[in-house]
């Protein structure tokens, strides 16, 4: 036997042990999770504080069904009947000031639910859809129902309509026919007399009951439509928000397997630079019987140029005032302050401002600018949302900023103009809320470890907060209505989400009341990776789970997973959303790989810097991490540089390419799965605030779009996409694709999915996409000297 034929020999003998050892298979851990077991979600509390309801799914049926868990007997988990779930009082809705009763809809009409004696009754019926219900008092309710204020007099059993909103123009009856159309209706009436007259008749009858009526203000939305009504706390006052509705230019994803027999086309959404249409906040004042339009051109830096425009010094720019997108309102309990936030369309400014409810102008508390764009958590976003809110005493509005680098909570003083930053660290906050009692904070947060969620309790005005939980992992905490109780749902990294029980105390022992997993996936020892930080070439320190092989499979190869998302955390110490990856990894594990997921610069968890790393390069830092990633290995783990493969979907599967295509000395091979190709072509909302608009900064799409670097391929990729992927289209790869072609580069191939989507969704898909990435590693890094 030569030389050659026995390290084959070995190699192959080598790849079959491994195999052989492992209890795992790409078929295995890619068929339906139910496989798994069944974890529960979806928690939600009765109003009384004893049941503990949650979707879940031990019968292993096609979808999860309704369950719930008395406290009086914690370790029986009941289903609930189809008329205990009609029954329930939704967990949305308001209550009065004692929490007694609570206001809510359900189908369109209006309930009340009397909290002490569990029983809930039919208000209002009106045959149009109620919604916003809210207490005035404990006989007075209001709503919104056809874009308009109504308050309900429950004693008096009268309803009273409170402003005047309607679709249209004023001028809609008076406006002037074109001349053809007047012709028309000229000739219509001198030929029918009968019409004639009754024409005649209505116009006398309007004219008549004008005179014997006060005139009513109606306000008209012309060609706006309004959404998001919020009602203050007397009734006194309206906000509502409208836009108009545009038509952008939306793309077509051709669906070439569909039930039909022929190819139909999916309407699907516009590209990045469709900005979507201005929003305007108005102001009803009931007493006044009139509205405002709130002007935002007293907002300081309104009209400031972003920074990029710098680099285009060729260009004319505008300084103009920016469009704008609003929060809800948040009143103060006596309707004496409002206050709201407002943030530039193009992310790069928020502001939080006082609403003057008898003039509507405008009073900044507080502008948080990002020459990136603003986000991180309970700042919201484009859509809104975000912290807001007042304390009780109707002076402190507080919100989150991340002026500090850090997501935290902030007080701002009405009075004295004063501000009070009340979390401070290198953490972020998540989900504030204020007690009952409104003395209190509850709140989650990252201050134990970047790779830990915890649960606190913190005094009002700040001070010593107390943390309740202490499971190491993540624990999402939801609790009672009474907040005696913490529904706890936890996992840690190599064990799913599980339900368990707390009381509201930080030493209190936390109770274990699910145990859904299956005996096969119990069977195999699901590895905990390590959680290690390794020095990028700035000087930044990426978090990175880190999988490593025993000794007697080693093949001195490594790979490199990139999640996707971007914004998002994966080396954590809880499930991850990427199971199906985990368990892949852990065959690879088996298989001898060393396999490294890195927390890229761009990811969630690490604070505003680490978010806007990527600001106008994507595939810059981000990438470079990956290598950095890459360099560790080999320096520390004995990995061979020749023998690393990258791979990953979506954001991982852009960086992925721009892995493939720029750094060619480092990976060996890649697997791009439903890849962003051009940046060009996704979305608005996601793009725009990385690299702006590519009308306005094309340099920024150009350093960014792998389609631009693909002469540089010169290692094994495959490329995998879903051919009715309605968020990355198909046609992403199907460019690239001809670009490699033209190119004449070999040692590619292409995987496509007619019936799936961006998130496949059936098991012989996935088995499929990953047989693939195992060959492409096996065949190329695995298995060479």
């Amino acid at each position: 036997m030569t030389l050659a034929l026995r390290i084959l020999f070995v190699a192959l003998f080598l790849s079959v042990s491994a195999v052989a050892q492992s209890q795992l298979s790409v078929k295995k851990i890619m068929q339906d999770p139910n496989w798994m077991g069944t974890f529960p979600s979806g928690i939600q509390w009765n109003e009384q504080s004893n049941t503990i309801y949650f979707d879940y799914n031990p019968e292993q049926n096609v979808a999860d069904s309704l369950y719930k868990i008395r406290l009086s007997n914690s370790s029986q988990i009941e289903k609930v009947s189809l008329e205990e779930r009609k029954a329930r009082v939704s967990p949305y809705g308001d209550y009065n000031d004692k929490r007694t009763q609570k206001l809510f809809t359900k189908s369109g009409d209006l309930y009340l639910h009397d909290v002490k004696k569990n029983k809930t009754e039919l208000v209002l019926d009106l045959g149009e859809s109620i919604q916003n219900p809210k207490f005035i008092t404990d006989s007075e309710y209001a709503f919104i129902s056809n874009n308009n204020l109504y308050i309900y007099n429950v004693k008096q059993g009268q309803i009273q309509k409170k402003t005047n909103i309607l679709s249209g123009s004023s001028n809609d009856k008076t406006s002037k026919k074109s001349e053809k159309n007047q012709w028309i209706e000229d000739e219509n009436l001198s030929l029918l007399e009968e019409v004639r007259t009754q024409k005649e008749t209505s116009e006398l009858r309007d004219k008549n009951r004008e005179l014997l009526t006060d005139e009513e203000y109606t306000f008209y939305l012309d060609k706006q439509r309004a959404f998001n009504f919020d009602i203050s706390e007397t009734g006194q006052f309206l906000t509502f928000q409208t836009y108009q509705p545009d038509s952008p230019e939306n793309t077509i994803v051709p669906n070439y397997v569909d039930a039909s027999g022929y190819t139909e086309p999916l309407n699907t959404r516009s590209k990045v630079g469709d900005q979507t249409a201005q929003r305007d906040l108005y102001l009803y004042h009931i007493q006044k019987d009139t509205v405002f339009k709130i002007d935002v051109s007293s907002l300081p830096g309104i009209t400031d140029l972003p920074t990029y425009t710098e680099d285009y010094p060729d260009r004319e720019w505008e300084e103009k005032e920016r469009a704008v997108s609003f929060s809800s309102v948040e009143f103060s309990s006596n309707d004496q302050h409002a206050v709201v936030s407002i943030r530039a369309q193009d992310n790069k400014d928020r502001w939080i401002a006082l609403l003057n409810l008898n003039t509507g102008s405008l009073e900044n508390l507080d502008r948080q600018h990002d020459e990136a764009w603003i986000a991180g958590p309970g700042i919201g976003s484009y859509y809104g949302g975000g912290t807001l809110g007042w304390l009780a005493d109707d002076t402190h509005v507080y919100f989150q900023s991340e002026a500090t680098g850090y997501s935290h909570l902030y007080l701002h003083n009405v009075e004295n103009n004063t501000q009070k930053q009340l979390t401070k660290g290198d953490y972020e906050v998540f989900n504030p809320q204020l007690s009952n009692d409104k003395k209190s904070w509850y709140f989650s947060s990252s201050e134990v470890h970047p790779g830990e969620r915890h649960f606190y309790k913190m005094p009002v005005m700040g001070g010593k907060a107390t943390q309740l939980t202490s499971m190491e992992g993540k624990n999402s905490v939801i609790l009672s209505p009474d907040e005696k109780q913490m529904a706890i749902v936890f996992s840690n990294s190599n064990t799913p989400e599980e339900l368990y029980l707390k009381k509201t105390k930080a030493n209190a022992e936390a109770k274990q009341l699910t145990d859904g997993q299956s005996e096969a996936f119990e069977a195999y020892n699901w590895r905990t990776p390590e959680l290690i930080q390794f020095e990028a070439e700035d000087g930044a320190k990426p978090y990175a789970r880190l999988y490593k092989p025993e000794e007697s499979v080693n093949k001195n190869a490594a790979v490199i997973f990139v999640h996707g998302a971007g914004y998002l955390q994966n080396a954590h110490k809880w499930w991850s959303s990427y199971f199906r990856e985990y368990m892949f990894h852990n065959l690879l594990t088996d298989l001898g790989y060393t396999v490294l997921d890195i927390d890229y610069r761009g990811s969630a968890g690490y604070g505003r810097d680490w978010r806007t790393g990527i600001y106008r390069h994507m595939g810059g830092k981000d990438l470079s991490d990956q290598v950095d990633g890459a360099n560790y290995l080999v320096e520390n783990h004995g990995v061979n540089p020749e023998k690393i493969g990258i791979y990953g979907g979506s954001y991982g599967g852009f960086i992925t390419l721009m892995g493939m295509f720029n750094e060619p000395e480092t990976f060996a091979a890649g697997a791009a799965l439903r890849s962003v190709t051009d940046w060009a072509h996704y979305n608005h909302g996601y793009t725009s605030n990385i690299l702006n608009e590519p009308h306005l900064d094309p340099e920024a799409y150009r350093k960014s779009s792998p389609i631009y670097f693909a002469e540089g391929l010169e290692g094994h990729l495959l490329i995998a996409h879903g051919m009715i992927d309605t968020n990355v289209h198909f046609q992403d790869v199907v460019r690239l694709s001809q670009r490699l072609i033209e190119l004449e580069k070999e040692n590619w191939e292409m995987a496509v999915y007619p019936i799936e989507n961006h998130g496949f969704t059936q098991p012989s898909s996935w088995t499929d996409e990953y047989r693939r990435i195992l060959k492409l590693f096996e065949d190329t890094i695995g298995n060479a000297p």
